[in-house]
């Protein structure tokens, strides 16, 4: 190893080290009173327990917290060198008893308590669905996704990751879709510094030998993360192995673990990161084209999931060129992976849920064609999305030597719809969820409609009228007849200058309204509503 490895082995070490050090507010030996921990914090019980044998499956430990008629059973995890833990999330101030269950006599009928307090400025809990179509944290504020994607991020050097973090924290993105298991594909031929199993002569891995230190780092980059504000959609399968079929992995062979091994590693994961409330679980990355599993077993595996997690982390799949039933009772949103951000609609009526385009493709300049677009065709895309009732993910794919892409490995960010996304964020935080205004007779308008707060957010896209008439509301006056006769006021939104100029004056009955001409150009059109007068 010469010296700079030795270097970035020692900086990767002292990151995890402080990071794993900050990661619990409560860490104890059996019988110890715990720290207190905050609502939605997560609280942490170790136990010195058998080491002989393999103690991550030939040893169950198990615990239930309980305070008043409100109980959890949280599934407890070997951790290495004698060590087990039980990780909790309360959702209640107050005190929670806690005892254990093991097949391990040093394990079983541990008891103990932990006093939780309010929860701190600034966590506001795990994000759930909200209304049908949209999210919220658990306390109710108002959340509203804006993501990207760094597959490969925590499978880099601890250098890369700290400088992908601080890139993050510039940047507008409040969700990041990471996987745990390493990729291998266009732009990302490089061994990781830790892998999550230890792996077998036959060169598998071994999900019944998890690699703790691999889970530790992971545990402080999500920890990192919640700090930032960030959630993290985790992605626990994908196909980017390259492992054809089992006994030949042409790498490592996550791709094709067998079905047990599968819903082994489930339990392990449930059971370690399950107690972090920003958590999200992503099934899959195009599960379509994770060969040889049918629906029945992704169906197994979200049922494995589903009984693991008492806590109900919001939950999806993403499709390759199939999509998968989302109607599934414990699937909480659509994640999609569509160009054709005009569906959106289409979708949400199909589904009745949700629906985020993680993948519209990415600004960047690569030789795939998914990774070409510019940075104003993927405003466009989250624009359109978003004024369509769904939610839209950012990715970027510019060519370097080094092959550090953000898509695959993070870095820097190098394109220019980010600072444009994060002028969208700052619109629909003000007036909050865009819900589409949708009318039966005006179905044939391409144009994008929707209700923004108190006024209307249209959205003209390609199109770059240099005036235009009453008709730009008509799926307004479709759905409020009554404010055809209303005064108007209307912005105009220039999304690609990052402008909003107010139109001079009022509006009213057969108006001509001037426009910029260009295109991506959004209209807020508020009415003038008139308070009655008091006798």
């Amino acid at each position: 190893m010469n010296s700079q490895s030795r270097l970035l082995s020692f900086v990767h070490f002292l990151s995890i080290a402080v990071s794993v050090a900050s990661l619990c507010v409560c860490v104890q030996v059996a019988h110890s009173a715990p720290p207190d921990v905050q609502v939605w914090g997560m609280a942490e019980v170790s136990f010195r327990g058998p080491q002989n044998g393999n103690p991550f499956v030939d040893v169950d430990l198990k615990a239930t917290f309980t305070q008043g008629r409100s109980s959890f059973t949280v599934r407890g995890f070997y951790d290495g060198a004698g060590t087990y833990k039980v990780r909790f999330m309360p959702n209640a101030a107050g005190t929670w008893n806690y005892r254990t269950t093991s097949n391990a006599a040093a394990l079983a009928n541990k008891s103990g308590q932990v006093r939780v307090l309010a929860a701190a400025k600034g966590n506001h809990g795990p994000v759930r669905v909200k209304e049908k179509f949209h999210f919220a944290f658990a306390d109710g504020s108002a959340y509203y996704p804006f993501g990207t994607t760094i597959y490969a991020m925590v499978h880099q050097p601890a250098v890369l990751q700290e400088q992908t973090l601080a890139s993050l924290a510039k940047s507008p993105f409040n969700k990041l879709r990471i996987c745990v298991f390493p990729k291998w594909y266009e732009y990302n031929h490089t061994e990781p510094p830790l892998l999550p199993f230890v792996h077998k002569a036959d060169g598998f891995p071994d999900p019944t030998q998890p690699n703790p230190a691999y889970w530790r780092m992971l545990e402080a980059r999500i920890m990192d993360l919640q700090r930032m504000g960030v959630e993290v959609d985790l992605i626990l399968f994908h196909p980017y192995d390259e492992s054809k079929k089992p006994g030949q992995p042409v790498h490592w062979g996550y791709d094709n673990m067998p079905p047990d091994a599968n819903k082994a590693y489930l339990r392990y994961l449930a059971a370690r990161l399950g107690a972090f409330r920003n958590v999200w679980w992503s099934m899959a990355n195009e599960w379509d084209f994770v060969g040889g599993r049918s629906v029945e077993q992704w169906n197994e595996l979200f049922d494995v999931l589903e009984q693991e997690d008492p806590y109900k982390h919001l939950t999806s799949i993403h499709n390759g060129a199939k999509f998968f039933d989302h109607t599934r009772r414990s699937i909480t949103h659509t994640s999609v992976q569509a160009a054709d951000t005009t569906k959106m609609l289409e979708w949400r009526n199909q589904y009745a849920k949700p629906v985020i385009d993680d993948e519209c493709q990415y600004e960047g300049n690569i030789e795939s064609e998914w990774g070409n677009i510019t940075g104003e065709e993927l405003s466009h895309r989250f624009w359109d999305g978003f004024v369509r009732g769904g939610y839209v993910g950012h990715g970027e794919t510019f060519h370097a030597e080094d092959e550090v892409l953000w898509w695959s490995k993070g870095g820097v960010l190098k394109g220019e719809s980010p600072a444009r996304i994060g002028f969208l964020r700052k619109i629909v935080e003000s007036c909050g969820p865009l819900e589409p205004v949708i009318d039966k007779n005006t179905r044939f308008v391409q144009t994008p409609v929707a209700r923004c707060g108190d006024s209307f957010l249209i959205y003209l896209g390609e199109h770059r009228p240099a005036l235009t008439g009453p008709g730009l509301l008509r799926k307004v006056f479709g759905v409020e007849p009554a404010l055809k006769n209303a005064r108007w006021r209307f912005e105009l939104i220039d999304t690609w200058a990052m402008t909003q100029t107010p139109a001079p004056g009022e509006y009213s009955g057969e108006f001509t309204l001037r426009l910029p001409g260009r295109p991506y150009v959004a209209v807020r059109a508020t009415p003038i509503r008139v308070k009655a007068a008091r006798k």
